[in-house]
């Protein structure tokens, strides 16, 4: 969403008292690197979808501590005045690549490399962890939707089930990941999102019968609108729209019951009354795995809601921002020496990282591979990070439209166990060089 304020105080307390210390230490300037990536993939899943790249870039060219900001902080003793005059004059002027938004990623996948000072890059922490986690959450759930409806369209309607703000970002990243509208407008507005919808069971409900509702939607919004068929017997709705409309209807919508068993006796009454062309869309509660059961009944679109703007069990994809690599003093020219965590449970690898995704002699994908310097381009491989950033300035920055470009392409390039719904392991190993 494209927030007109700044973004500087979308960040952790945390974040300002270590960049106070390492001021105070004399450490802030060190030349440093911090990396964001996945130690694993939500329980099941074969891959995870890079998204809210976009979204990031966005907020973090409004990263200014203006005086409200700063007020704020000064107010309520977050940190000490030569901090305040630090942030006063912050402007990040390192360098960000990035695994481009729509891009697959797997365990290990260096996603995000932000180069610059300690200072730099610390408080943006929390701006891209927030950012990614949940947009790279949906997207991943949405793009295993997308696959499961076997090239049925989707449709995103889950923004009376998220926070207001979640629900654009959610219709921005189901989009990338190949969903084909959604009902929120703010999304069209903002990023271009195709939007649709017709009718509630609320519209059926305000009038003295179905079919004044029906003969009211008709005249407004032409044959071609979806009827909403389940507020009260959905067979004699279905006779019902057909018989105002006749066979230029365009589709109707179920919404409750046992769906697949609905759809085909509706299919099947749609036919006989000469209404052969008019769709069926079905919704309520649908995941991945009910879209796929799906796959035999007469559907031919799908709504998505909860399911989509919660990740579908899992509403973060758990990615992690640290410090890989410093140097020791804050001269021009000082080597960057691997720094990680040890911690059990939580390591880390050391030293700035660069990607490739290895591709078999069909072009399909066979390895995420990982690498210590930048890696020749070579026959076979292709390499996934992009410059985002180059000396504070945004280069990198894409349309929605592309993300989804990319993302279909590169699900065309994943094997075919990675597109199993049943449980398993990431779909290519991570392999460290």
């Amino acid at each position: 969403m494209n927030e007109q304020g700044g973004s500087a105080l979308l960040t952790d307390h945390y974040e300002l008292t270590m960049l106070q210390a390492a001021l105070h230490s004399g450490a802030a300037d060190r030349p440093s690197v911090f990396e964001m990536f996945a130690r694993r993939l939500p329980e099941g899943r074969r891959y995870g979808v890079v998204a809210g790249t976009g979204r990031f870039l966005d907020l973090l060219e409004r990263f200014r501590f203006r005086t409200e900001e700063l007020d704020f902080l000064s107010d309520n003793g977050v940190v000490d005045d030569t901090t305040l005059r630090w942030l006063s004059e912050y402007r990040f002027s390192g360098n960000v690549w990035g695994y481009g938004e729509g891009e697959a990623y797997f365990p290990g996948s260096p996603i995000l490399v932000v180069e610059g000072t300690f200072a730099e890059g610390v408080i943006l922490e929390t701006l891209a962890l927030s950012v990614y986690n949940h947009d790279s959450a949906i997207a991943s759930a949405a793009s295993r939707m997308v696959v499961a409806a076997g090239g049925r369209p989707l449709i995103e309607m889950g923004s009376r089930r998220t926070h207001e703000a979640a629900a654009v970002a959610s219709a921005r990243a189901a989009y990338l990941a190949g969903f084909a509208t959604s009902s929120n407008l703010e999304a069209g507005r903002s990023y271009g999102v195709p939007t649709g919808g017709t009718a509630a069971h609320a519209f059926t409900l305000l009038h003295d019968s179905e079919r004044h509702a029906f003969s009211a939607q008709l005249e407004s919004l032409g044959k071609r609108t979806t009827l909403l068929v389940d507020t009260y017997d959905v067979e004699r709705a279905v006779r019902t729209a057909v018989e105002l409309a006749g066979s230029e209807l365009g589709a109707v919508r179920i919404d409750s019951g046992d769906l697949g068993a609905t759809a085909g006796r509706v299919r099947a009454q749609l036919d006989a009354l000469g209404a052969g062309e008019t769709r069926i869309v079905v919704t309520g509660d649908l995941d991945e795995h009910s879209i796929q059961a799906l796959a035999v009944a007469p559907v031919d679109g799908y709504g998505v809601g909860t399911s989509l703007v919660t990740g579908s069990g899992a509403p973060t994809v758990s990615l992690v921002y640290k410090l890989v690599a410093r140097a020791r003093g804050t001269e021009p020219g000082l080597p960057l020496e691997p720094v990680a965590k040890r911690s059990v449970g939580k390591p880390s690898r050391g030293g700035r990282k660069w990607a490739l995704r290895r591709l078999d002699d069909k072009g399909l994908a066979v390895a995420e591979e990982v690498f210590p310097y930048e890696p020749q381009e070579a026959v076979g491989t292709r390499p996934v990070l992009r410059p985002l950033v180059e000396a504070g300035e945004v280069v990198g920055a894409e349309s929605v439209h592309d993300a989804r470009d990319r993302h279909r392409a590169v699900v065309a390039e994943l094997p075919e166990q990675a597109l199993r719904m049943s449980r398993g392991d990431a779909a290519l190993p991570t392999v460290f060089h």
